[in-house]
């Protein structure tokens, strides 16, 4: 049985983007830790298995490097925490035989993804959560179709750049998702423009993908709404190096506060039994 898929009462929101070096895990963390920090019950998936940046972004790695592994009781297994975080990550299960951190090559076809999925969904105890985030990997491949199969429920957040080569990529993750059954809830806009302490605003990558992405992805029956922009912010770079979320670390940082208005936006909308069918007969 699938604990978050058809019928469950947590909110499963996919983090996706059409491609790599959007900021998407920075963004995914801080969405968590913000989400955990108004008392939600938060857990998180790193579903990047490839790439998995989320331990180290949220603190979980010491000082040789090494990601703790989650407890195992019975045939479960307890997720470390993290900013109040449940979470579990690839990571947390590579070592190299002389005991050392692992390097974390993993070199995987779509068959033992989809098993990591599955294992990931179904063995590890989250408990009750109001909230459960996928850091979903970059673009359509195996495991957003995976996600697609066995959490046709899941709500898919999509972040872009503000720059045309980004937002058009992001474009198609969104439809793929959408293709699966699965509800577009939201664009985030990463990585836009930094008002320098002068009052210049310095957009490195353009203006206006967002934007674009949202009225791509907005249908008749289904507004997709550009949730947030969030300004370039060295603080939120060097907050996930070093483990600390920036709303947590610095929660008055512009990146910081946005993403935590984002937060905001979606503790709004709680979990719902409208429309679900409940467990009992009328005699």
């Amino acid at each position: 049985e699938m604990p978050f898929g058809p019928g469950t009462l947590t909110r499963v929101i996919a983090v996706t983007s059409g491609k790599g070096g959007v900021g998407k895990s920075t963004v995914t963390a801080n969405l968590a830790a913000a989400l955990a920090a108004r008392g939600l019950a938060v857990g998180l998936i790193d579903a990047d298995v490839h790439g998995f940046s989320i331990p180290g972004q949220l603190g979980l790695v010491d000082a040789h490097g090494t990601v703790p592994q989650p407890t195992r009781v019975d045939d479960l297994m307890l997720p470390p925490v993290a900013h109040g975080v449940k979470v579990i990550s690839i990571g947390m299960f590579l070592r190299r035989r002389d005991g050392e951190a692992a390097v974390g090559a993993v070199a995987w076809r779509g068959p033992m993804l989809h098993r990591t999925l599955l294992q990931f969904l179904t063995d590890v105890y989250f408990g009750d959560l109001d909230v459960l985030l996928l850091d979903m990997p970059p673009g359509t491949g195996d495991i957003a179709i995976s996600v697609g199969q066995v959490l046709p429920n899941a709500e898919v957040l999509v972040v872009t750049t503000p720059q045309t080569a980004a937002s058009d990529v992001a474009v198609r993750s969104g439809l793929v998702a959408r293709q699966t059954g699965q509800r577009v809830i939201g664009v985030i806009e990463n990585m836009s423009a930094l008002t320098l302490p002068d009052g210049t605003v310095f957009d490195l990558f353009g203006t206006g993908g967002g934007a674009a992405v949202a009225a791509a992805l907005t249908q008749e029956d289904a507004e997709v709404p550009l949730l947030g922009s969030v300004p370039l912010s060295p603080t939120l770079r060097t907050d996930a190096d070093a483990g600390i979320p920036a709303v947590i670390a610095h929660p008055e940082d512009a990146a910081a506060r946005v993403i935590a208005g984002i937060a905001a936006q979606l503790a709004q909308t709680p979990r719902g039994l409208s429309g679900r069918a409940l467990p009992f007969r009328p005699r």
